[in-house]
C-alpha cells in the first residue's frame, strides 16, 4: 500500500525531506510558502502557517494522509505534532512537551544536569537581566549568553570571540529577553549528528560541519547556516578516532532519558581538545544539514517513517558513500537586514550535477521572490570533499544577482584550517 504523507514546512530543509519521500510516497505538503521545489514534488500544496495547528490538521485530513513529517521548530513549538497525532496522523516529530529539548535551553540544560547527560558544560539560568550581567562581570573566564527561547540560530553572542563582556550586558538589556542561559565558552570545532529516533532506538547519520558566520574566513554576525560539508564516511577529517561514537553516547543517553521521544534528534557538538560537548539539541533536521545527509541516505526514508509507526526495528542506515559540500545563496544584506521582496532568477539549467534545494522563496504568478532568510542552496556530492566542493561552485551560476555567497565553504584551505585547529588545542 502506498503511503500518504504531509510534510509540514517550505525551507530548504524541506524541499530536501520532500526529495528523499516523493519518489516511495504519495506526498502533500503545506506551508506559509510557495517553494516551488516542494510544489513541484508535491501532489498537492495548501498554504496554511506552519504554527496553524487546527488548519494543518485539517488539511491532514482532507487528503487523508496516514503519516506527517514537521519540519521547522516553530511548528513544533505549537504542538503541531501533538495536534497531529490526537488527530490519528502518526507524525515523525516530537510532541511539545519533547520538543522543549530545543525550544527551551533552560530546559535543555537543567536535562542534561538532571539525567546526567556526557557533554554538558557549565552553566546558570537567569530570570533577572541584572542578575545575569552581574554574573558576566563576576566569572572568570568567557561565557556563551543564549536566550532561552527559539532565535533562528541567531540570538547566541560568545564573549571573546563575537562580543566584548560590555557588549553582552547591552545585548541583554536592549533585547529585554525574559529568561537567558549563561554557559562557558567551549573551544573547539563544531560539528552536528543527526538521528532517527522512535520506540526508544536511534539510527545515526553523518557528522556534518555547518558554518554560521556570514561571511568568508568565518567573519561577520551569526546566521542560520551558510552551508555544510559532510566526508565520505560518518565522521570529519579533524575528527579523531572515536568522536564520533562520543558524540553518538550523548545522544544515546538523551534516548534513554527520554523513551518517548520521536522524530530527528539533532546533536549540536563542539569537539575540543577533551572530546565532544553539547553546543545545544535541536528536535528536527538541522538546515542546512538536512540537504547533506538526505541525499546520501540510500535507505529510503518512507522505510523509517513506517517502521517508527508500526512499532518496528528501525532499519539500518545505508548511505552512498559520497562527500557533500552545501552552499547558500542568501538576500542582499542578510541576516541583519536582508533584501526582502526582490525578484530573483534561478538558472536550474546550470546546477548540473548538483541539487538545488529552495528556500525561503515564494513562488508568485510573475516570478520568484526573496523573503528575510536564505533563498535556495546547491548541494555538490563527490568521492572526496574537494570534488564535492567544485560540483557546488560550478552550479553557482544559478544564483544570478541580489543574493550573495559563502565561497570558501569545503575548500581545502578552510577544511585543513579546522585540523590544525584541533591539533593545535590536543598539543595544548
Amino acid at each position: 500500500m502506498t503511503e500518504t504523507v504531509l510534510l509540514v514546512g517550505g525551507g530548504g530543509r524541506e524541499h530536501a525531506i520532500a526529495r528523499a519521500l516523493a519518489d516511495d510516497c504519495d506526498l502533500y505538503a503545506c506551508a506559509s510558502n510557495r517553494n516551488p521545489g516542494i510544489t513541484d514534488l508535491a501532489t498537492e500544496f495548501a498554504v496554511v502557517e506552519e504554527t496553524d495547528a487546527e488548519g494543518i490538521v485539517a488539511f491532514a485530513a482532507d487528503v487523508g494522509a496516514d503519516l506527517a513529517v514537521i519540519g521547522p521548530e516553530s511548528a513544533l513549538a505549537a504542538g503541531v505534532a501533538d495536534a497531529l497525532d490526537d488527530a490519528g496522523v502518526y507524525t515523525f516529530g516530537p510532541r511539545k512537551a519533547e520538543a522543549r529539548l530545543e525550544t527551551d535551553k533552560a530546559y535543555q540544560r537543567r536535562f542534561m544536569r538532571e539525567e546526567s547527560i556526557p557533554g554538558c558544560p557549565d552553566f546558570e539560568v537567569f530570570d533577572d537581566i541584572d542578575s545575569a550581567c552581574a554574573y558576566i562581570d563576576e566569572y572568570d573566564g568567557d561565557l556563551a549568553v543564549k536566550p532561552a527561547g527559539l532565535t533562528g540560530g541567531k540570538g547566541v553572542k560568545v564573549i571573546g570571540d563575537q562580543v566584548t563582556p560590555a557588549e553582552a550586558k547591552a545585548y541583554l538589556r536592549d533585547a529585554e529577553y525574559e529568561r537567558v542561559v549563561l554557559e562557558e565558552r567551549l573551544v573547539g570545532e563544531e560539528f552536528t549528528i543527526q538521528a532517527f529516533v522512535a520506540n526508544g532506538e536511534f539510527r545515526t547519520t553523518p557528522a556534518v560541519q555547518d558554518h554560521k558566520r556570514a561571511y568568508e574566513g568565518d567573519e561577520g554576525p551569526n546566521t542560520g547556516g551558510m552551508g555544510s560539508y559532510t566526508d565520505t564516511g560518518l565522521s570529519l577529517p579533524f575528527m579523531n578516532e572515536g568522536d564520533y561514537e562520543g558524540a553518538v553516547e550523548v545522544l544515546a543517553a538523551v534516548v534513554d532519558a527520554l523513551p518517548e521521544y520521536t522524530g530527528v534528534l539533532y546533536g549540536q557538538f563542539m569537539l575540543t581538545a577533551e572530546g565532544p560537548k553539547v553546543v545545544e539539541f535541536n528536535a528536527r533536521f538541522g538546515d542546512p544539514e538536512a540537504m547533506n545527509t538526505l541525499p546520501v541516505l540510500e535507505t529510503p526514508f518512507v522505510d523509517v517513517l513506517t517502521a517508527a509507526r508500526d512499532g518496528e526495528t528501525l532499519p539500518e542506515l545505508d548511505f552512498s558513500g559520497e562527500a557533500t559540500v552545501c552552499k547558500y545563496a542568501v538576500p542582499d544584506g542578510y541576516p541583519t537586514d536582508p533584501d526582502a521582496g526582490a525578484r530573483i532568477a534561478v538558472d536550474e539549467e546550470s546546477v548540473g550535477d548538483a541539487l538545488l534545494f529552495y528556500a525561503s522563496v515564494d513562488a508568485r504568478e510573475d516570478g520568484l521572490y526573496t523573503t528575510t532568510s536564505r533563498a535556495f542552496a546547491v548541494v555538490g556530492r563527490g568521492d572526496s570533499i574537494a570534488a564535492a566542493e567544485a560540483e557546488a561552485e560550478a552550479a553557482l551560476a544559478a544564483a544570478g544577482d541580489r543574493v550573495r555567497i559563502r565561497h570558501d565553504i569545503g575548500r581545502s584551505e578552510l577544511v585543513e584550517s579546522r585540523i590544525e585547529h584541533m591539533d593545535e588545542l590536543r598539543r595544548q
